[in-house]
């Protein structure tokens, strides 16, 4: 399991975005058994609760299910369920926001195109 984060945002949030990081990476496929909310509550050492508000928020999303007296798994379609959020909240904070600023500074559509394309460029050569 990775390190939390203390970013000020709710662990509970920090604790589902764990659970998403590893179906996006592969580490829980589909149909694999999540650890409890006890087994991460013990691991960050923070309150079972809190643990299972984080597991239950991707229960209400249809990322996980439970099966009872079992425990919790990942569900099927899950990781494209969390694709698309994760667009979706990319296209809010990151697109929406960088357009704003965009047009305070009075730059073109192409501008901004290219300092992308550099951007990427950059990014490339960092690897």
């Amino acid at each position: 399991m990775k390190n939390l984060i203390d970013d000020g945002r709710p662990i509970f949030i920090q604790i589902a975005e764990l659970i998403e990081d590893d179906i996006l990476s592969g580490v829980l496929p589909e149909e694999a058994q999540v650890p409890s909310t006890n087994q991460f509550a013990s691991f960050y050492k923070i309150n079972p609760a809190t643990a299972a508000k984080g597991v239950n928020l991707l229960v209400e999303e249809g990322i996980l299910y439970k099966k009872r007296g079992i425990g919790m798994f990942v569900a099927e379609g899950a990781r494209r369920k969390v694709i698309e959020k994760r667009k979706e909240h990319f296209f809010e904070q990151y697109v929406v926001t960088m357009i704003h600023e965009a047009k305070k500074l009075g730059m073109t559509k192409e501008q901004v195109i290219d300092m992308i394309q550099k951007g990427e460029e950059q990014v490339e050569t960092d690897y």
